[in-house]
């Protein structure tokens, strides 16, 4: 009986101690994929935007809304944007919008953008940062400026 008690402690030990490395080492891996929690730093750089959506004038009224934008984030909770818009399949005046305007990211990687077009005004948007920063997900959120909207938009990081 001691013969095999033995025989099985010396196979078991380095099981134990291979599955321990394992198991460590996946936590570890996981941690460092997963990254550090989300800030205003994890937004830097330049991403393209598309989306769309409805304006809801007036009720029981829709007009289909669709564009693109380029966005910059400086890293620090400010951002320029050009957009092309097209409402209702109309051309906008200016080929290219320009905006500025301010964002936060939360530790969550939540967060909310303010975009301030040239053309006065304002748009609210919600986001969600994912994949480390390389995308962000955004639906246009009240307080309004003008009619009501649903619009939800997705942007990808320019590498």
């Amino acid at each position: 009986m001691k013969k095999q008690s033995l025989r099985i402690s010396r196979i078991a030990t380095p099981i134990m101690i291979v599955c321990g490395l394992l198991v460590s080492g996946a936590s570890a891996r996981t941690e460092s994929e997963d990254g550090p929690p989300c800030s205003n730093r994890t937004l830097k750089g330049d991403y393209g935007f598309s989306g769309e959506g409805l304006l809801l004038p007036a009720p029981g009224v829709t007009v289909p809304i669709r564009g693109v934008a380029m966005t910059h984030f400086d890293g620090q909770g400010k951002l320029t944007q050009v957009d092309h818009v097209l409402v209702n399949g109309v051309a906008p005046p200016t080929p290219w919008s320009p905006s500025t305007g301010t964002y936060h990211v939360n530790a969550n990687c939540t967060g909310t953008v303010q975009i301030i077009p040239s053309t006065g005004g304002f748009i609210n948007l919600a986001i969600v940062v994912v994949r480390q920063g390389k995308e962000i997900r955004a639906v246009v959120t009240a307080p309004f400026d003008g009619p009501a909207r649903t619009i939800t938009n997705l942007g990808v990081k320019v590498e």
